[in-house]
């Protein structure tokens, strides 16, 4: 992975307004998210080809940039 690119509320808002977010909020925190993830590619000097990942490993990125909770933080209900 080249760059983990977080989800903010502000793409909803570009999508309903058929724009990007780069067009919608320039200056948001999204939309740096997007430039540096073109940035990275742009630079990218490892040319490899990418192999998918586990269920396991997407889950535990997901916890670690703080999409999703781990089970044992999680309450659950009965």
């Amino acid at each position: 992975m080249i760059h983990f690119v977080p989800r903010d509320n502000i793409v909803q808002h570009a999508e309903l307004r058929r724009m990007t977010v780069n067009e919608y909020a320039p200056d948001s925190g999204q939309a740096n998210e997007y430039r540096t993830l073109a940035d990275k590619i742009i630079n990218n000097q490892f040319f490899a080809v990418p192999t998918p990942i586990e269920m396991d490993e997407l889950e535990d990125l997901l916890i670690e940039f703080g999409i999703l909770e781990s089970e044992d933080k999680c309450s659950k209900t009965d």
